[in-house]
């Protein structure tokens, strides 16, 4: 599956965004989906995923009850919303495929497919 991430931007701190990532392909809802981020200096580390029906959602300490991952298997596209954004969440984005379609991992070796990145910048 090829991935697209899009949606990335500048925005002040405490404001709001939505990253999207489409997915070319037929099998998308096979696929478990994650995101994550990779800010300046700093090793990529997971976000968040979603499970092929969406039912299951994982994330990542620092951005619980911020960030909320979501899917439209309809579109092959899985969406990212990040409110109350900080500077610190300040990174380079991307989505990933894993064929764990029910419990996607929190690890980068779990996942199969990459986006390009989307980058994110929050001002202070």
């Amino acid at each position: 599956v090829q991935l697209q991430a899009s949606g990335g931007g500048l925005v002040q701190a405490g404001g709001s965004l939505r990253l999207s990532c489409a997915a070319s392909g037929r099998t998308f809802s096979s696929y478990g989906m994650g995101w994550f981020r990779q800010a300046p200096g700093k090793e990529r580390e997971f976000v968040a995923a979603i499970s092929w029906h969406g039912r299951n959602t994982y994330y990542a300490d620092s951005v619980k009850g911020r960030f909320t991952i979501s899917r439209d298997n309809a579109k092959n596209t899985v969406y990212l919303q990040m409110i109350s954004l900080k500077p610190e969440d300040t990174a380079v984005y991307y989505c990933a495929a894993d064929r764990d379609a029910l419990r996607p991992g929190v690890k980068e070796w779990s996942y199969d497919s990459w986006g390009q990145g989307t980058l994110v910048t929050v001002s202070s």
